[in-house]
């Protein structure tokens, strides 16, 4: 029990680093996106669901060509109970993803509208 304890207590103080560090790279490029996901996908792991809420809609509104954030955004919303919100940004990720070229992540897109609007399931 007590090394169970310290275990968690040393990954929660690795993952509280690690967002210090994010946040301390941002000070010095604050429009990166790059570091603007890392950010927000930290605050998911910590299970900061305000905070990564709001990194979502940052890097929508003001780096909508990077395309990672439509994936892990919908899937997010979809987590919060909010699917009808996931299927709207999981569609603008396909236009950008289309517009982009980048075969990966509408692939990616698709599957996740399909899943979402319950015409695939997850072990097709």
């Amino acid at each position: 029990m007590w090394l169970k304890m310290n275990a968690a207590k040393s990954l929660l103080l690795f993952m509280e680093t690690r967002l210090e560090q994010l946040l301390n790279f941002l000070k010095d490029s604050p429009k990166d996106p790059f570091l603007k996901y890392a950010l927000t996908m930290e605050y998911l792991k910590l299970g900061q669901t305000v905070e990564a809420k709001k990194g979502f809609d940052d890097l929508i509104q003001n780096d909508p060509d990077y395309i990672g954030t439509y994936y892990h955004f919908g899937k997010f919303l979809e987590s919060e109970g909010q699917k009808e919100q996931a299927i709207v940004i999981y569609e603008q990720g396909i236009q950008i993803a289309q517009q982009k070229r980048n075969f990966h992540a509408l692939g990616e897109l698709k599957n996740a509208l399909l899943m979402a609007n319950g015409l695939l399931d997850e072990d097709d």
